[in-house]
């Protein structure tokens, strides 16, 4: 079973290449650092509540759509 940081990755990778983003991308549109969003694709850091909010606003979803993606 993967863990949350790893199931995380692999949906916000998801979410930024339907949107045609690409790391910088969601980074700078996000105010956060490239680094951090790849630490986050890899599963090594998870979101912060702020951080998700900030992320689902540039991906133009819901943040409760991002968790429900987590939970199938």
């Amino acid at each position: 079973m993967k863990s949350i940081e790893v199931k995380f990755g692999i949906v916000l990778k998801e979410l930024r290449n339907k949107k045609g983003l690409t790391q910088e991308d969601l980074a700078i549109q996000s105010d956060l650092d490239r680094t951090y969003i790849s630490l986050l694709e890899r599963g090594l850091r998870q979101p912060t509540i702020s951080t998700l909010f900030k992320i689902a606003e540039v991906l133009e979803v819901t943040p409760s759509s991002i968790i429900k993606k987590l939970e199938e």
